[in-house]
């Protein structure tokens, strides 16, 4: 027997055995319900905490994350943007240069043409005054009839003492021989820095045989810095009266015009007793540019005249074939710096290739970074998602699903569900 006392009126009562283990047994009861109700608060309290602190985490990750993405991107568009800037400064500033270079080229070359075009016509206006005058002072019919019989004369006499005892390569000779001694009589007043000296360079025939091919003389003249303005090729012919095979002074011509290519001279000039009765040789000057470039066929009396003339010419061509000289060293300078754009131009296009690679690079790693960040979203993203199925798993976690399996602690949950039916049991379930 126990004796149990009221903690309310202190009475005290007698129980049995039975009696004593059913209160025992409240007893236990009630204290399991209670301290399972508060551990079943408590994890309730820490489950919500968890998932709270859960999301703030997972919120701060994904804003910090995000704020590291957002602030990379911005550094590599702010780089990007950089490397385009100074990649249209540079493409700018090299064209700006090469554009002013090329304008101021153009330019000089533009005054140059416009010298030259000026020089070559008052050349040719020269030239074409200087043939008129010395055509018009021919055509004075009492200085060309009085010329002409001097000259006719002198070769009348020059003949009758050739016939009895000269040859015809003496005929020929003597022509040479008066040429050379009319010239020498003005080298020193009117020749001093010319040369006139026997072709004795024979050149070989076009199919290499033996025998060869020269002029008579080589006409040369020099201005002040000893540069060649002017180079004539002449040929000298006579026939005498007694000659049967006559020649025509075209006969000449052609081997003429190949001597003067040959010594690189010219002009060239036929000096020719040949075809006496022949008005248009006895004129004086034949201009022969018509069948040979810088061609012409005088009499012995012009050959002083056509020596002064052509030379008078092509002295007032001096300055502007200097012009000339220094344009071809401008196409020069010009092409040099053509060949210097070019290295530059490929050197740009390699920076740029570079830049180019860079900028790829630079890409690549920004896509790299961006996937990067988006696996770790992705992981975020899935982490929340085992949150929100543990919290649904916490939510669905009841007292008859944890005491499916044990029948005694079952039972034990049902008496305390009869003893207190607002508790939490109930609820859980």
């Amino acid at each position: 027997m126990h004796e149990i006392k009221c903690p309310n009126c202190g009475k005290t009562f007698t129980l049995d055995e039975a009696g004593y283990a059913a209160i025992q047994k409240q007893v236990r009861d009630s204290e399991f319900s209670q301290e399972l109700a508060e551990r079943l608060h408590r994890a309730e309290q820490d489950k919500v905490a968890a998932l709270q602190l859960a999301t703030t985490q997972a919120e701060q990750a994904k804003t910090a994350a995000l704020a590291q993405q957002q602030e990379q991107i911005n550094s590599l568009n702010m780089k990007i943007r950089e490397l385009e800037l100074g990649k249209e400064l540079a493409v700018k500033q090299a064209l700006d240069q090469q554009n002013e270079k090329i304008s101021a080229q153009d330019k000089q070359i533009t005054e140059l043409q416009g010298k030259i075009a000026i020089a070559a016509a008052k050349g040719q206006a020269d030239i074409q005054s200087l043939t008129n005058d010395y055509e018009a002072k021919l055509r004075n019919k009492d200085e060309l009839h009085a010329s002409e019989i001097r000259i006719k004369d002198e070769l009348i006499a020059q003949y009758k003492d050739f016939k009895s005892k000269l040859s015809v390569k003496l005929l020929g000779e003597t022509l040479e021989q008066h040429c050379m001694i009319e010239f020498e009589r003005l080298r020193a007043t009117a020749f001093s820095r010319a040369k006139f000296d026997k072709d004795n360079d024979s050149k070989t025939g076009s199919e290499g045989e033996s025998k060869g091919s020269k002029g008579d003389f080589i006409f040369r003249d020099f201005d002040e810095d000893g540069n060649e303005y002017i180079s004539i090729m002449f040929d000298m012919k006579n026939e005498g009266d007694e000659t049967t095979n006559k020649h025509k002074n075209e006969d000449f011509l052609k081997k003429l015009d190949e001597d003067r290519r040959k010594k690189n001279c010219e002009y060239a000039i036929l000096v020719s007793t040949l075809e006496r009765e022949n008005e248009l040789y006895n004129g004086g000057i034949v201009d022969m540019s018509h069948k040979y470039p810088k061609m012409f066929v005088i009499r012995p009396q012009c050959f002083i005249p056509m020596i002064t003339l052509l030379r008078d010419a092509a002295k007032s061509t001096i300055e502007y074939r200097q012009q000339v000289v220094k344009l071809q060293q401008a196409s020069v300078d010009v092409t040099n710096f053509e060949n210097a754009m070019n290295v530059f131009k490929s050197g740009f296009s390699e920076t740029c290739r570079k830049a180019g690679q860079q900028y790829d690079s630079a890409v690549k790693d920004i896509d790299a970074t961006i996937k990067k960040l988006q696996d770790i979203k992705e992981s975020l993203r899935k982490w929340v998602g085992h949150l929100g199925a543990a919290e649904n798993k916490l939510e669905d976690l009841t007292i008859k699903k944890l005491t499916r399996e044990s029948p005694t602690l079952r039972a034990q949950f049902d008496a305390a569900r009869i003893g207190n039916p607002t508790s939490i049991i109930d609820i859980q379930e």
